[in-house]
């Protein structure tokens, strides 16, 4: 897969059928999108192209705006090249391309990226008026030379496939049905800081992650997690957001313990992969009962994370 970055780089080797959009966490509707613009392209003799972010345009026109992304730039452009896409343009969106109009954004895929073909996503929108939707596209389509097309959603069971939605499922500690929707388990990589060490005066070490502040933490509580720490894979393990409630804890922290691995961490990144909801967070009357959960915890991942990997 080629990345080009715009407008530092540009193209000038073909024609292309090009998506657009910021294709967070490159969830199944958006490799359902990918499939069908490789095929388009192949049809017509083009090569296929995915434009995308280095930015959400959000954050550029509401700098207040906080993100709960569900990838970073780095893990999103691993995962496009995944679908099999031949190139991907990632946008230096700024002000300046936040005020073209559609027909204008449309005007630059055409001459500077080669777009002869838009496949555009079911609920997608570009361009500084957003009440131009499909039928305005496929008008400035003709004019410019592109065609124009609108993908479909993809269902499962009975509903959307959506960065949105997952988001949502996210935030309920739903990561079975998020991952669903992903087509493989939510992941969250960090970098491990210095804790407070409680986990270790009761048995269970941890390693205190410390995530992109961009990124979407799952709802507070337990969870059954693979973990990736360097070079080693696929490390079974327990995870724990939250306050700490047990020992009167105030910040937010995120802790795992490696079930698989012994070992100091500090400074490495890990990343924790999200199989099951355990449990909810909550206050113990003593450290001594809360390590009497948390073995029991441990036991449940065990069974679960063998009985799937």
């Amino acid at each position: 897969m080629k990345t080009i970055f715009f407008p530092d780089q540009t193209l000038n080797d073909g024609t292309y059928a090009a998506t657009i959009g910021f294709f967070d966490g490159v969830h199944q509707g958006h490799q359902f999108l990918m499939e069908r613009l490789k095929r388009e392209a192949a049809e017509r003799g083009m090569q296929s192209m995915a434009i995308t972010f280095e930015r959400h345009p959000r954050q550029i026109v509401q700098g207040e705006w906080k993100p709960e992304f569900l990838t970073d730039l780095h893990e999103k452009l691993k995962l496009l090249k995944a679908t099999g896409i031949d190139t991907v343009v990632v946008l230096r969106f700024n002000r300046q391309m936040a005020a073209l109009s559609a027909r204008e954004f449309m005007q630059l895929m055409h001459d500077r990226l080669g777009v002869r073909m838009l496949l555009t996503g079911y609920d997608n929108r570009f361009g500084h008026d957003r009440s131009e939707g499909f039928e305005d596209y496929q008008c400035y389509g003709r004019e410019l030379g592109i065609e124009v097309q609108g993908g479909d959603a993809l269902v499962i069971g009975q509903l959307n496939v959506s960065s949105s939605r997952i988001r949502h499922l996210l935030k309920e500690g739903n990561v079975e049905e998020a991952a669903l929707c992903l087509g493989r388990p939510y992941s969250l990589s960090g970098q491990v800081v210095h804790g407070e060490q409680i986990g270790r005066t009761i048995g269970f070490p941890t390693a205190n992650l410390q995530p992109d502040d961009d990124l979407l933490i799952p709802m507070d509580g337990v969870y059954a997690v693979m973990a990736d720490i360097g070079e080693k894979t696929n490390k079974r393990g327990i995870m724990n957001i939250g306050t700490r409630p047990t020992f009167d804890g105030r910040n937010r922290t995120l802790e795992v313990n490696i079930i698989d691995e012994m070992g100091n961490f500090y400074d490495q990144v890990v990343t924790v992969h999200f199989i099951a909801r355990l449990r909810s967070e909550r206050q113990f009357p003593s450290a001594e009962a809360l390590a009497l959960q948390i073995q029991q915890d441990k036991e449940q991942a065990i069974k679960l994370l063998n009985h799937d990997y």
